[in-house]
């Protein structure tokens, strides 16, 4: 079993020193757990991968502690990435620029920009402070539920991790926010913790990108991801219930709450939000999905949330993961 740590100043140096050693970490940030290697050890990286099982076409995000790692890391940094990291950085904004020569092509999937971010989390910033820049896309398995909470990493590998640092339940529980500056209007690739509507308030107008086939340009673009390994079907509305008709036992994700009772109430129900408020829905989302999945059930039923701010990436969350649900999801 992955042994989990305390954020300790030995342990973070112990971290530090896998991390030298080419080993992978698992630490925390503000949105979810990451699955750390050093961004410029290509062989480390090769093991992330390895590791996840994740497609090698699907790049990562290399996280920093400071914008000052960026000129280790990306070729020119523009004005408006400028604007951004002194308004969001560190936070559940990540930025797709150009890249350096000095990070390997297979943290980019060969792509000739690079995803990088500064997450909001003393452990994750302490960490990247003392071992340098990581790759780190989400702790589990590609394609799966992603982890906010240490047990959520212990519980989803065998092995090939030297630690995981235990730094609480995520503030955020969504992933980052990806925004590509690489031409000369910002592209949102992916919705996330930051949202939208913040991001054009500082710097305009941004065009939205759309899911991929393949050959993503950022993580999370694929049409199925976020999965569950138990079948999740996405209601239009909260309230509407019936997907689920055939025997067997099946679990609802409330946004508000529910009350329902009878012979066809859910044997097991989870609540976003009691108070409807999205912020606490997004936080919550992926430790309810986690429960319901272990709680042996036939089948998930998902409320919509309201897509507005944090709503439009829960919604972005559970369409991705109706689409991979299942216990063979798409690119595992």
């Amino acid at each position: 079993m992955i042994p989990i740590l305390a954020p300790l100043e030995a342990n973070l140096r112990a971290a530090a020193k896998a991390l030298a050693a080419g080993e992978l970490v698992a630490f925390p940030t503000e949105t979810v757990y990451g699955l750390g290697a050093s961004a410029g050890d290509a062989l480390a990286l090769a093991r992330v991968f390895e590791v996840k099982r994740r497609p090698f076409f699907d790049p990562l995000i290399v996280h920093v502690s400071s914008p000052a790692d960026l000129s280790d890391i990306c070729g020119t940094v523009p004005d408006l990435a400028a604007r951004l990291m002194e308004k969001f950085w560190p936070g559940p904004l990540t930025l797709v620029l150009p890249k350096s020569d000095r990070i390997p092509d297979l943290a980019t999937s060969g792509l000739p920009t690079v995803a990088v971010r500064m997450p909001a989390h003393p452990v994750a910033l302490e960490l990247i402070r003392l071992a340098g820049p990581l790759a780190a896309p989400s702790a589990n398995p590609f394609g799966r539920l992603s982890p906010t909470s240490a047990p959520h990493v212990q519980d989803a590998f065998a092995g090939g991790i030297a630690m995981i640092l235990d730094g609480g339940p995520c503030s955020v529980g969504v992933e980052s926010t990806i925004l590509s500056l690489e031409g000369e209007t910002p592209v949102l690739l992916r919705r996330g913790g930051l949202s939208r509507e913040d991001i054009e308030a500082v710097i305009g107008p941004i065009a939205l990108g759309a899911s991929v086939a393949d050959l993503p340009q950022a993580p999370g673009q694929l049409a199925g991801h976020y999965a569950p390994r138990t079948p999740l079907r996405l209601l239009k509305s909260a309230g509407g219930r019936g997907k689920f008709t055939g025997p067997g036992r099946f679990g609802l994700l409330a946004f508000r709450g529910v009350d329902i009772s009878g012979s066809g109430a859910p044997a097991v129900i989870e609540v976003l939000s009691p108070t409807g408020d999205l912020r606490e829905a997004a936080a919550r989302l992926f430790s309810c999905l986690h429960r319901l999945d272990r709680a042996g059930l036939d089948g998930i039923e998902a409320e919509s949330v309201p897509e507005n701010g944090l709503g439009a990436a829960i919604m972005d969350r559970l369409r991705k993961a109706e689409a991979g649900s299942g216990p063979n999801p798409e690119g595992v």
